[in-house]
């Protein structure tokens, strides 16, 4: 059985943006969306959703990953911060027109101590929506 999102990652009610977790392992997670065609999606800006916000969904499956590798490795929570987007790709202007579930991929690139680095891309079926890298600093103690 999956593990619940929401017990995965920081945030609760409409801004836990992911649905639930499809694979994940050592290198990476595959997570499934649908809040971005919720009219109360909380990153909505004047009724549409940016291609922008699909960064904060990559940022939820990087959250969700770290989490169950602490889960398997300690047991505890892991928390960390956001240190710097790269690369960023945006091949729609906006996510809310996009039907059907959306795909979260990361996958871990560099595991330096606490400095972790990620490549994402979020995905309708075959086609991409968006991609980039993430970096992530974990909380001091925290390593996975």
């Amino acid at each position: 059985m999956p593990p619940d999102i929401a017990s995965l990652v920081p945030q609760s009610g409409p801004m836990c943006l992911l649905q639930e977790v499809t694979q994940s392992d050592a290198h990476g997670i595959v997570c499934r969306a649908m809040s971005h065609r919720a009219a109360d999606n909380p990153l909505r800006c004047d009724g549409a959703l940016p291609a922008m916000a699909g960064i904060e969904y990559a940022a939820q499956a990087l959250a969700a990953h770290c989490a169950l590798l602490a889960r398997d490795a300690t047991g505890e929570p892991v928390r960390g911060l956001l240190a710097g987007v790269r690369e960023v790709k945006l091949h729609v202007e906006r996510l809310d027109e996009v039907e059907g579930p959306l795909t979260v991929r990361a996958s871990r690139l560099v595991a330096n101590g606490p400095r972790l680095l990620y490549a994402f891309a979020v995905h309708s079926g075959e086609r991409e929506l968006l991609s980039g890298r993430v970096a992530v600093v974990l909380q001091p103690g925290a390593t996975t």
